[in-house]
Formats: C-alpha cells, structure tokens, sequence
C-alpha cells in the first residue's frame, strides 16, 4: 500500500530581500512517519516549517497539509486545518505569565467550549502523557529546567489532538541524557497517538535514534531523502561530511555494534 503524503511542498521559493533561502524545494512528509529534517546552520530548516504552517509568506510554490492547497483555503478552512496539527517551537515559546497549566488550556480555550472542570482534566491529562507531574501544574516557565520546558510545550502541541506534529530543535539546549528521554518520548507519542512528525534537527542521535526518513537541506533544496542508510550513501558534500564525518561514523559504528 503506498504512503500518503500529509505534507506536500513543491517548487517552494521563499527569500529575504535578496537573499534566496529555499529555491524551488519539493518536500513530502508522509502520514505515520517520523521526519527529520537536518541543514547546516543557515540553511532553512526552520523557515521551511514556519513556511508551512503559514507563519512566512512564500515567494513560489504549492503548499498542501492533510489534502488542502493552502494557497485556495479560506479563512475557515486555514483554522479548521491549524486545528489539526501541533507546534513545539525552538525555546518552547511559553506565555510567561500564564502557568504551565494555562499554557496548555490556552489553544483549548481558543478553539473549544468547555467547563473550567473539564479545561482542568484535560490539561491535567495531557501533562501526564509527557511526564510531567500534577504538581508542575501551576508552576510558570521560569520555574522549570530546560527539558520541563520542552515537555509542557509538547503538552501544548498535543492540546487539541493534532494528527501531525511540528517540532522545532526539539533537543536544543538538552544536556545528552534530557535529550535522549525526549526523543523517547517523541518516539512512544508518536506511536500510541499515530502522529505524522516534522522535526527540524541538528541532533545526529535524534535522526538515528527516531526518524524514519531523514530530508537533508542545501543550496536552498532537498539535496537527499530516505532512511538514515540512504544518507550514509549520499554523496553530497554536506551530506557526506555531515553523516561520515567523525561524530556520525562514531554514532554509526557504536550502532551497528550493539
């Protein structure tokens, strides 16, 4: 049976002034799966995502998300839609003054009519899904460490039960350990709930460890896509530096020997 395509990116041009940052990249994500999406520094990992789920206009291109050319949704169809996927950005982006627990009924109470009660059970609920205690709950973002933060902004993402979900540097910041229980996490979410992951990454343990493809940026395109045993075979400069260089022939060798 072949895989559905639930994000579907073609010929997409997206710039600042004169500066080209995505030139005519074509991308599919497709429905159950794990996508990690690796660049250099620079090289529009982030702008992609943000492109796509609306947040930078587009010089070029089609964009569509669960069947829907963006590009002819109406206002109606573009919230229904926005309804149906999640996002974790980079630093987590908390409303500092609301607690963990407003953080998370915040998209509830923008999209949904429910009691304080049942705003409550569902917070509580979907706080414990990430491992995060009853007594986090009303704690505010400057009282949580770095890997709380991630987790109660995943919280968030999970809050309206998207069926994808947009990750942004999700370990970024994360001492190995942090790093290495969120990627569990994402991993045991993404199988229970049945998400379509989009995770932008630098992390080489993430992209082995998780991914079930992996899309490699440069020069503004998809230069490669697959498994992480089709990256090892890239031949792309980048590509090949990137997962052969020292870290990654470490990571692969201490892989293949366990």
């Amino acid at each position: 049976m072949e895989a559905r395509a639930v994000i579907s990116v073609r010929d997409l041009v997206v710039g600042f002034g004169d500066h080209l940052v995505l030139d005519h990249l074509c991308l599919d994500a497709y429905s159950g799966e794990i996508l990690g999406v690796v660049g250099a520094s620079g090289s529009g990992k982030s702008v992609l995502l943000r492109t796509i789920i609306g947040l930078l206009p587009k010089r070029e291109g089609q964009i569509e998300v669960l069947g829907l050319n963006l590009d002819e949704a109406d206002e109606a169809q573009r919230r229904a839609l926005e309804r149906r996927w999640g996002i974790l950005f980079q630093q987590g982006a908390l409303f500092s003054s609301l607690t963990v627990r407003q953080n998370v009924q915040f998209p509830m109470r923008e999209n949904l009519d429910l009691s304080p009660r049942l705003l409550d059970e569902m917070a509580l609920a979907k706080l414990e899904m990430v491992g995060l205690a009853r007594r986090d709950a009303d704690k505010f973002p400057a009282e949580l460490s770095g890997g709380m933060t991630k987790r109660a902004a995943l919280a968030r993402a999970l809050a309206l039960d998207p069926e994808i979900v947009f990750l942004d540097e999700p370990t970024s910041g994360l001492d190995p350990i942090a790093a290495g229980e969120f990627d569990a996490l994402i991993e045991t979410l993404q199988k229970t709930l049945g998400l379509t992951v989009f995770m932008v990454t630098h992390d080489l343990e993430s992209l082995y460890t998780v991914c079930d493809r992996v899309a490699a940026l440069a020069d503004g395109k998809v230069v490669a896509a697959g498994p992480i045993a089709a990256m090892l075979e890239c031949e792309h400069p980048w590509v090949k530096t990137y997962f052969q260089g020292k870290r990654g022939a470490l990571l692969a060798e201490r892989r293949v020997s366990v």
